[in-house]
């Protein structure tokens, strides 16, 4: 009975699997292989009885026996599934490679776009988004700027690379010599080193007389330039369908088709680059093919030379004591927003420029407000920026307002002790610059400057006792007197950050301190076995002691000061560790020493200078 019921289940799908076989070998067979015969792909795969077989479902393999039936006959054993033919893989957007490897290009040839639109659409969001970092401010505030200055980046769209420069919002209707006429006109210089443009718009809330304003604006400064219009914040509008009204009002504009975007989700993205694909593969093929790739010969040299290695040097202070001037005046242009206004910085814009054949990173930051917790919105946004610039800055520039300085009793203002206090315990260099020094001139005001010159080295060496030698530099940033002087001291400082003492002249040096050095109790002293180096930037040493003895603070007080002023280490700061060596190992060594000593002086048989060597 079991073999009847197993002969009839085989005999139910004998015939829909010979179909499905001899349908799936004529659809292969309608495709004309490489030799031009189409009958191929069916008698390949229908002669091959005895061996390479493809592999059949469990029911008809050949070892496969049910309740010890016989396996099934040849012609069976041949009818099997054919596979599939492969399927293509669904080609997916953004994954279009460009013509251009735009990586190896040097940074300073790479096409630059520059965001415009009016204030509150999201420029300081796409620039994020571009950049892949949170370095502009965004906040929603439409009754305020938060961006005034021109915020300069990388981008990163796909394996496209480009300049990328944030600008604040436009205003045509804006008052002669507000801050909102000046950072137009700020934007409109920017727009003479651009070569395309993005014209951002809120689709939330549809086309604004503003934006037309922008528009004409942008015909007028811009007219040769490449335009593209975006939509932002057009997220929540893909679903509903609302897109294809947007554009059609978008297109009045005339600027061609508008892209849809969402700077906030990465919405868009693929469609973006899309666009500026093309763009840029025909601004990089019209230049010449010698200056698309940088000099290697020169980065090696870069980057071995240590002279070379990038500075990153963050200005700071209390609000309106002249840091965008001073950034300026280093940069020799009008590269951020200055005014009489206090508070005028927001973003810590960063700029880079040459001195001496040393690249130079400045960060120009918001004044530093200590009780920033009292304040609302951009402002305490802006205060926690300049921290964390801080926080990763090589050398601290603290400038101070000389006028300020004369009229008060202290030279320092509590905020300003705080941020020379925080930059010492990060580590970092510190170079202190009194500006407007040029308001203190004159016979009246002579004896107002002698006191600023003899005041704040004083105070600055009350505030920050563990640091001698901080260098000041008394400056006119308005003038441009001082430049010179601030960034030879700037370098001087990062060069001593960076040193690093070999151990053999650091232990030379030691027996010689240690030598004039007067302890309390000679018998109590720790002996210090050795001193090395263990890291730089700041220097950071490592005193190994004998025993459990520690070196007391004022010894330790002694060996910085030292070592401040035989290695020409002032102004910056200096670690000391101190770990100890167990008497133990010490006693089992030395020890050890005296016996093999013992043993090589008992071998020998005569009275000689030398003895048979004995591995210890």
């Amino acid at each position: 009975m079991a073999q009847v019921f197993v002969r009839s289940i085989l005999r139910k799908h004998r015939s829909a699997l010979l179909s499905l076989s001899i349908r799936s070998n004529l659809a292969r067979a309608s495709q004309t292989p490489r030799n031009g015969d189409p009958l191929l792909p069916i008698l390949g795969r229908s002669l091959h009885f005895s061996t390479g077989l493809p592999r059949t479902p469990w029911l008809f393999r050949p070892t496969a026996n049910f309740c010890g039936i016989p396996s099934l006959d040849h012609d069976l054993k041949s009818a099997s599934l054919m596979d599939p033919p492969p399927e293509k893989p669904k080609s997916k957007k953004g994954q279009k490679k460009s013509a251009v490897d735009f990586t190896k290009v040097d940074p300073a040839l790479l096409p630059t776009v520059i965001l415009v639109g009016r204030p509150n659409v999201g420029k300081s969001a796409l620039f994020n988004r571009l950049i892949r970092r949170r370095e502009a401010l965004v906040y929603n505030t439409p009754g305020d700027h938060v961006t005034r200055d021109i915020r300069e980046g990388i981008a990163k769209l796909g394996d496209l690379r480009f300049r990328v420069l944030d600008s604040a919002g436009l205003e045509t209707a804006a008052t002669s010599g507000s801050i909102l006429s000046r950072t137009a006109e700020m934007t409109g210089n920017v727009l003479a080193r651009s070569q395309f443009a993005i014209f951002l718009i809120d689709v939330r809330e549809g086309l604004q007389p503003l934006d037309h304003e922008v528009g004409q604006w942008l015909r007028k400064h811009a007219s040769g330039m490449r335009t593209i219009v975006a939509m932002n914040k057009s997220e929540s509008l893909d679903d509903q369908g609302l897109l294809t009204s947007e554009a059609g009002e978008a297109h009045a504009l005339g600027f061609g088709d508008p892209i849809a975007i969402s700077a906030e989700t990465g919405f868009g993205m693929a469609e973006l680059y899309e666009t500026l694909c093309p763009l840029f593969e025909d601004y990089m093929l019209r230049l010449p093919n010698d200056n698309h790739v940088p000099d290697d010969t020169s980065s090696k040299t870069v980057e071995s030379d240590e002279s070379k290695v990038p500075l990153q040097l963050a200005i700071v202070g209390r609000p309106n004591v002249g840091k965008s001037t001073l950034l300026n005046a280093l940069l020799q242009e009008e590269r951020v927003l200055v005014g009489p206004e206090a508070g005028l910085t927001r973003d810590s814009i960063r700029a880079q420029f040459q001195f001496e054949e040393r690249t130079i990173y400045l960060v120009d930051t918001a004044g530093w407000l200590h009780r920033a917790g009292q304040e609302k919105g951009p402002a305490s946004l802006s205060v926690l920026q300049s921290r964390k610039n801080l926080m990763r800055a090589h050398v601290v520039a603290l400038v101070l307002d000389g006028e300020e300085i004369a009229k008060a009793k202290t030279s320092m203002k509590h905020a300003e002790v705080v941020i020379a206090r925080q930059a010492i315990e990060e580590g970092r260099g510190l170079v202190v610059i009194v500006n407007k020094m040029d308001l203190l001139r004159g016979r009246q005001n002579s004896s107002l400057h002698e006191k600023v010159k003899k005041a704040v080295p004083q105070e600055i060496q009350t505030v920050v006792p563990q640091v001698t030698g901080i260098p000041v530099v008394f400056v006119s940033a308005l003038e441009g007197k001082g430049r010179i002087a601030v960034m030879r001291e700037v370098v001087d400082t990062y060069r001593k950050w960076c040193l690093r003492l070999p151990t053999a002249r650091l232990n030379r040096w030691l027996r010689k301190v240690m030598s004039r050095h007067s302890w309390k109790d000679q018998a109590t002293q720790p002996k210090i076995k050795y001193f090395t180096q263990v890291k730089a930037r700041p220097p950071t040493f490592i005193a190994f002691l004998s025993g459990k003895a520690q070196l007391s603070d004022t010894d330790m007080r002694f060996l910085m000061k030292s070592l401040k002023e035989d290695f020409d280490l002032g102004g910056i700061p200096i670690r000391i560790m101190q770990r100890s060596v167990p008497r133990k190992v010490v006693d089992s060594k030395s020890s050890k020493n005296l016996s093999v000593r013992l043993n090589a002086r008992a071998r020998s048989d005569k009275r000689t200078t030398t003895s048979e060597p004995v591995s210890s």
